[in-house]
């Protein structure tokens, strides 16, 4: 049974500290990468980047193009390209992947220098594509609708496109994204390293929601709660959110001086590399301060949203389908009842949504490695909503084991959020299932009271 009730609330994670990608994961990766374009016909792909769309790029070269495009351009046979502008040229001497630099002034900002008598077909050529005769071409996503075909959807900007296929005119071309994320996508499993690395945006973001919700009251602004959303300097993968009341008035998504009001419908957003935390609630302490017409919705939306993060944390397991984990949160938690529209739960990583497993009919297989978000949105008429969005890693025994010896603090703090989680919050996961922040599954809809979360605990 599902109930609001006084439970002590997570303690924050001290002595957080960020752990590198070892030359040894960043090998591995551009040999896995390797072998499946040898299993799929590649001799090359391409691989675009900028600041928003840069992850499959930043994965095997360490770093993102800020503020400017960029590409890889890998052959079969190992050797490797970078095509930078201006301000990113310097870089390429710090990629983790060997690479030679080709200058393109073109990817620099507006009316910064452009030095070459090149055309762009020109500078590409230099990467040594013309001899390919199956080429990928790798955006930051692939595309998975029943109208299109797929393979030649390509999400890169269209004189990178133009003049590639002009450099290469017998090459046959296809989308390679799914090299990287969707179904056996190299970046949909991790390691020990990986996780670790990850783990660290997910634990801080774990801190940053707990202390938004312990500085949130009324008559604060938006933007003095928000300044808890940040931490270290660490880049954000996801826009914060800190609103009060309606949201996105005269289109604003961010934080601003809005005044919060008792009654008010509260959403708080944030999220580093490796995982996100969302809330969403009322700014009051009790149902009797709910706005009139949406005082049941503790027992309307909160209880069943909750049962339903409890389903899902409880059934996951390695082995399983995603349709299995998607029919499992349908039967709990009905689409047409509580109008939730994407998919029960992602994978993230460098992104906050890479891709996801858990879809309507999904074959896809879950597996050890996989960094995962809880995420159910639902939208009832009539009410707010309610949140509680964290994440997890599914480990086997192999990995959990290689967790423990290789990073024992970490070890330790898993070990502390899976006890909050059974005996405060009264979830009991597998040995499978991984919290990756001190927040995970800990719900307040009623966010001004500090001491009653929801909780399977009699």
């Amino acid at each position: 049974m599902i109930q609001l009730k006084e439970i002590s609330a997570p303690e924050l994670e001290q002595n957080l500290v960020p752990v590198a990608l070892s030359d040894e994961t960043m090998r591995d990766r551009k040999e896995k990468l390797l072998e499946k374009m040898k299993n799929h016909g590649y001799e090359a792909i391409v691989v675009y980047a900028d600041l928003e769309h840069g992850s499959n790029f930043e994965y095997l070269c360490g770093f993102l193009p800020r503020f400017e495009e960029a590409l890889l351009v890998l052959h079969s046979c190992g050797k490797a390209y970078m095509v930078l502008g201006n301000e990113n040229l310097n870089k390429a001497a710090k990629s983790r992947m060997e690479v030679t630099a080709i200058h393109m002034p073109h990817f620099s900002l507006p009316n910064q220098p452009m030095k070459t008598e090149k055309t762009v077909a020109e500078i590409l050529a230099q990467c040594e594509l013309e001899k390919a005769k199956n080429i990928g071409l790798v955006g930051w996503k692939n595309f998975t609708g029943k109208s299109d075909d797929d393979a030649v959807l390509y999400d890169i900007p269209y004189f990178i496109v133009e003049a590639i296929k002009n450099t290469c005119r017998e090459a046959k071309f296809s989308n390679a994204a799914s090299l990287f994320i969707g179904e056996n996508g190299l970046r949909t499993t991790n390691n020990a390293n990986e996780f670790a690395h990850y783990e660290f945006g997910a634990a801080l973001a774990g801190n940053c929601i707990l202390e938004t919700m312990a500085e949130l009251d009324a008559g604060k602004t938006e933007m003095q709660v928000a300044e808890k959303l940040a931490a270290f300097g660490q880049p954000h993968n996801v826009v914060t959110i800190m609103a009060t009341g309606e949201r996105f008035e005269k289109a604003n998504m961010y934080p601003s001086n809005k005044i919060i009001k008792k009654g008010d419908r509260i959403s708080i957003t944030t999220g580093f590399k490796g995982g996100l935390q969302s809330r969403g609630g009322y700014a009051v302490s009790c149902a009797e301060e709910l706005p009139k017409g949406e005082k049941d919705y503790l027992e309307k939306v909160a209880i069943p949203y909750f049962a339903a993060v409890r389903t899902w944390l409880e059934t996951i397991h390695i082995g399983m389908s995603g349709k299995e984990l998607y029919d499992r949160i349908e039967e709990v938690l009905p689409k047409a009842q509580y109008g939730w529209s994407l998919n029960p739960g992602h994978l993230c990583a460098d992104e906050e949504w890479l891709s996801s497993p858990v879809y309507p009919d999904s074959a896809e297989v879950l597996k050890s490695g996989m960094l995962f978000q809880v995420d159910i949105i639902p939208s009832v008429p009539g009410y707010g909503g309610v949140s509680c969005e964290s994440g997890i890693l599914l480990a086997d025994e192999v990995l959990r084991e290689t967790i423990k010896k290789e990073y024992p603090e970490m070890w330790e703090r898993i070990q502390k959020r899976r006890a909050y989680i059974r005996e405060e919050l009264g979830i009991h996961i597998s040995e499978e299932v991984i919290p990756t922040s001190n927040a995970a599954a800990y719900c307040r809809p009623f966010l001004l009271n500090r001491k009653a979360a929801l909780t399977g605990n009699k």
